[in-house]
């Protein structure tokens, strides 16, 4: 089973994800009309009566029957899609989700409970329902919720409420110029456009209250190539927490470009060979590949049961000294910053494995008082429908000292792996799977012919352990990852060199 997978994500799930429990009225062909039509200003969020005096009432009674914890989380989403395929606009969704859940901890146990109607009766009943689990518990006296004072990591210029339909569509138009004049070749383009506003309230027994609005974009740009004999389909995303000024710092053009890149230099590609061998992994989203092989097993969730990996290694050398891995929320806009996680807990920069020493786990309320660590600011929810659990947010590898162009002529034989398409990793036994998208064969020292059907295979031990060369050239590279919910993250690492994975190939 998948049990945890990152994946470049097809596009009728991404639209679904986009408008989970949301409303669509809009639909082409009378898409800029119905778009134009819908505002998010009209969406009053909180409702009048949720004040903090009426969270402490709630939380009170979550607690009456006993319990270690409680806390609300009430959240509202506006959310927008656009498609242009081939060349034609095919559909527009506007939605709107709102909804609060209650969630009482007492011990090892956890009562949730949600409603879509926010309101003081709906919020009591969904209290009423999560105490279940504590009852005959210890009695918890809450304190009164008070508001935090957290640092902000995302700033909007151009907020996207503010900004005309007609300008997210000449953005689409723009990139699919863009594609389609970049070679003769290029035949085909999907373009996605995605935007959406997450405000949430958070207010915890412990007499935390929260509150933020996180504006987000996802842009995805689909490339297909055809030469006559063979096709290639690239993609290239760009995604920030950001307003609409993220189309000022990188251009619809440019992510068009490189998608083209990627499709017309793969129609040359060879069938990969396949075996043990060195693999050179280029900066950015090639950071996936640690995001699931290590990153996955060091969520304190599976660490509290007592299975996983790095259960029992804290403090222990687990990898080559010159790997350094890193997950911080706080990087400003990224895709996986959130200012504090959905239980109200501020995001950090967490160093999880430092020179190959095992130094801490990824933490949620839950996980931390099961293992007696500090809460790190990773527990995330999907939304108000899911419980929080661990989760990454902005996780990679740390810049090393070597530079991209030795490691590459330092290799006599290998694969030089450009971009991944997703994999999937076991989180107790640490295997893992990946496709590699665009990849080329590495022959004395240089980048050769692109190869197609490889595949990597192996354990996160064997990959941490076997890497002997970091690069100083960190980048990263925006994705959806998926643990029974999704979350928004960002991969990156610099370029690196793994001595002897096993490469799954269609040529022997």
């Amino acid at each position: 089973m998948k049990r945890t997978y990152v994946s470049d994500i097809p596009r009728r799930k991404f639209l679904k994800l986009g408008i989970k429990g949301g409303i669509i009225v809009a639909a082409s062909p009378y898409m800029i009309e119905y778009l134009t039509s819908c505002s998010g200003k009209q969406n009053m969020f909180p409702p009048p009566e949720i004040n903090r005096e009426m969270l402490d009432k709630v939380i009170a009674h979550a607690l009456k029957k006993g319990g270690d914890y409680a806390d609300i989380y009430i959240e509202n989403r506006i959310t927008r899609q656009i498609l242009m395929e081939e060349s034609k606009f095919k559909s527009g969704l506007y939605g709107v989700s709102q909804g609060a859940g209650v969630r009482v901890i007492s011990g090892n146990r956890t009562g949730y409970a949600y409603t879509e109607e926010i309101s003081y009766d709906k919020l009591l009943r969904a209290a009423e329902i999560a105490s279940y689990v504590a009852q005959n518990g210890n009695l918890v006296i809450p304190r009164p919720v008070e508001v935090a004072e957290n640092p902000s990591y995302i700033t909007v210029k151009v907020p996207l409420q503010d900004v005309a339909d007609e300008k997210r569509l000449e953005i689409i138009q723009r990139a699919d110029q863009a594609a389609l004049s970049y070679d003769r070749r290029i035949k085909m383009t999907i373009i996605e456009y995605n935007d959406e506003i997450r405000s949430r309230i958070i207010a915890t027994s412990e007499g935390i209250y929260c509150r933020n609005e996180l504006p987000l974009l996802f842009f995805i740009v689909q490339v297909m190539s055809d030469d006559g004999n063979s096709r290639h389909m690239a993609r290239e995303r760009l995604s920030y927490h950001s307003g609409f000024e993220m189309f000022d710092l990188v251009t619809p053009e440019k992510v068009a470009q490189n998608a083209a890149r990627e499709a017309i230099a793969m129609l040359e590609a060879k069938d990969a060979p396949a075996g043990v061998m060195d693999v050179v992994m280029q900066n950015g989203w090639g950071g996936v590949l640690v995001h699931e092989a290590v990153g996955h097993p060091l969520e304190a969730d599976n660490i509290a049961k007592g299975v996983g990996a790095f259960t029992g290694k804290l403090g222990k050398k687990v990898a080559s000294d010159c790997f350094t891995m890193v997950d911080d929320g706080t990087l400003p806009n990224f895709r996986g910053t959130i200012d504090f996680d959905d239980e109200g807990t501020p995001v950090q920069r967490n160093v999880l494995i430092e020179n190959g020493i095992l130094k801490g786990y990824m933490t949620d309320v839950l996980s931390a008082k099961q293992l007696s660590l500090p809460r790190t600011g990773n527990g995330r929810r999907e939304s108000f429908r899911n419980i929080p659990i661990p989760r990454m947010t902005n996780t990679f590898i740390e810049k090393g000292k070597d530079k991209p162009e030795d490691i590459l002529a330092s290799t006599k034989k290998g694969l030089y792996v450009q971009s991944l398409s997703g994999g999937s990793v076991n989180p107790v036994t640490g295997v893992f799977n990946f496709t590699c998208r665009e990849a080329y064969l590495i022959e004395n020292g240089k980048k050769t012919y692109p190869v197609k059907g490889a595949t990597l295979i192996g354990s996160c031990m064997d990959v941490i352990t076997n890497i002997d060369a970091v690069g100083d050239d960190l980048d990263f590279g925006p994705g959806i990852c998926g643990k029974g919910q999704s979350a928004e993250v960002t991969a990156g690492q610099p370029t690196v060199r793994i001595r002897g994975i096993n490469v799954g190939g269609t040529r022997g």
